[in-house]
Order: C-alpha cells, then structure tokens, then sequence
C-alpha cells in the first residue's frame, strides 16, 4: 500500500523562455497540476532537491499544498532531456481518496529461473502494468516470481495472481516475461547453401573455359591470317 510524501511546490505565472532557462540554472522544474474534475489547473515549480526525493520515496501518492489547500496528487507523466536524461518538466494529477484511479506500475522480476541455470536468457518484455484501484491500494511496484520458469516457459499477465483490490487493465494475453535459448555463434554467420557454393563454382569454372577457348580460338584466326597475307605477297 502507498505512503502519503509531502512535496514542496511553488505556484508561478505564465513565464518566457528567458525565465525558464533561469529557473532551470537555480534548480527548479516547472510543472502543471491537473484536478481529478479536470476543472483546474495549476502551474507551478518545484525543486530538483524535492523531485528526486520523491523519486526515492517508496509511495505513489503525493502531498502538494498551493495556497491554503492541501492536494492528494499523483505523477501523470514526467519529461526527460533526450540527451542529458535531466527532468525538464512534470504533471501531477489530482485525485481523491475515496475515488479509483487508473496508473502504471513498475514490474520487478525476482528470483533466478530454472531456465538460467540451464544456460537460458530471462527477457522481460512488459515493464509496466496497467491498474486501477483506490489511491490507498496502489503497490510500489508488482512482484513477479521468475524463479519457475524453464527454457521455452514464459509468464503472461493472465497468470499474475489476483488482488481483490486491483483491478488489472492490461491486455491479459500480454507475456511479461520468458526464458529463451541463447544463439550459438555458428547462428550468428550467415551460413552459405552448399548447392549455392557448388553452382557459384560450376558459373566460374565455365566462365573461365569459355575465355580459355575463345583465347585459343583468337590465336588460331590471327595465324590463319598471317599465312594468307604471306601467300597474297608472294
């Protein structure tokens, strides 16, 4: 279940480009608040400090107090810098805590799978899962026991076991997760046809015949000309 984390905001005006760049230097992300209605909006600041304490925080749900009012939020989506991985800007969402909310959650795999020891490669291809549930209800992450799986198995949403509280949204034929046969290294070289090698052999040995033979053909043409062009002087 979800602690409440307490975070710092600061509210602001509509801002230029110029202010912005400045806010960034002094360690501050700007971000918007969306309320549960949709209703309201708020725009605001926060700092780095705070966002990666929230990073940390092992919760989901959020303080937030702009004004004289304290807001129950959640993070809606986060902006990366492409190049630097630097948070750029954030949104929060309002919610209340006696109302379902629909978020993602991290997966996290544990155990070492049987499959592994055999030589097998885990890969996980879902990271998040799709949920609804109240506030309170909402885990820091799903746990996802691997540790079963054999070369060949691999584990789909439908085979997560069930929380009453939870109510999963993504698609229940999704794998989150298999164990697969690594590729020998004989499979990474292409590997050639040998009735490619052979007929690749059998066009060069006739190609070169047939220059061997004109080459023949050719001398024997320039001798028979020379000894016309002697009977024709004599």
């Amino acid at each position: 279940m979800s602690k409440e984390f307490n975070l710092t905001v600061n509210k602001r005006e509509l801002v230029n480009k110029g202010e912005r760049k400045r806010a960034f230097k002094e360690g501050k992300v700007p971000g918007i608040y969306y309320s549960h209605d949709s209703k309201e909006s708020i725009i605001f600041y926060i700092e780095k400090s705070e966002l990666i304490k929230a990073q940390k925080a092992e919760t989901q749900i959020f303080n937030i107090t702009v004004g004289s009012k304290k807001r129950n939020v959640l993070f809606k989506s986060v902006q990366y810098h492409p190049v630097t991985d630097e948070i750029m800007h954030v949104d929060l969402y309002g919610i209340k805590m006696d109302q379902v909310v629909s978020i993602s959650v991290l997966i996290n795999l544990h155990g070492t799978a049987k499959g592994v020891v055999e030589g097998g490669i885990v890969v996980q291809a879902l990271n998040e899962l799709e949920i609804e549930c109240l506030p309170i209800d909402i885990p820091t992450s799903i746990d996802v026991d691997v540790s079963e799986l054999e070369i060949g198995d691999n584990l789909k949403v439908a085979d997560l076991k069930s929380d009453n509280k939870i109510t999963v949204k993504s698609n229940s034929e999704q794998i989150i997760v298999s164990v697969t046969q690594p590729m020998k290294e004989e499979e990474l070289i292409p590997q050639v046809d040998e009735d490619e090698e052979l007929l690749e052999g059998e066009e060069t040995d006739t190609e070169e015949g047939t220059d061997e033979t004109s080459t023949e053909e050719t001398k024997e043409d320039q001798s028979s000309d020379k000894e016309n062009k002697k009977d024709t002087e004599g």
